[in-house]
């Protein structure tokens, strides 16, 4: 009986060590996505995980929720703190901190209507 429950936590142990390392690289493409989308560097190309608790999906199965966070910069001399929200290996949600973003108007006198851009620093973007 010993041998048994001592393989039990072994194979516990080792799907719960594979599970980890699959939701962290999920949530490292998810943060490394969203920093792409606006323009961003994510820095130490890395995910720290910060919490970890049993949660349900929509279809009420018993799963793991984490917590990671990350950094980013948006003009190369700053660190500000992002974090991804993973139910199992699906990122859940996506938050940046707040940094400032340089936007112009530009109105089309023909539409009457006003549209925002974002002003990058970089040519081409």
């Amino acid at each position: 009986m010993p041998e048994i429950l001592v393989l039990f936590l072994f194979a516990a142990g080792l799907w719960l060590w594979f599970d980890t390392l699959r939701a962290r690289e999920a949530a490292l493409a998810a943060g490394r996505a969203a920093c792409e989308r606006y323009g961003l560097m994510l820095l130490d190309e890395t995910v720290a995980c910060r919490s970890t608790r049993p949660a349900r999906d929509e279809d009420g199965r018993l799963r793991l929720a984490r917590l990671y966070r990350f950094e980013f910069s948006d003009n190369g001399n700053n660190r500000r703190e992002g974090s991804v929200r993973m139910l199992g290996a699906d990122a859940e949600a996506v938050q940046l901190e707040p940094y400032a973003m340089k936007l112009h108007l530009v109105h089309d006198a023909g539409t009457h209507a006003t549209q925002v851009h974002r002003h990058d620093h970089e040519a081409g973007r």
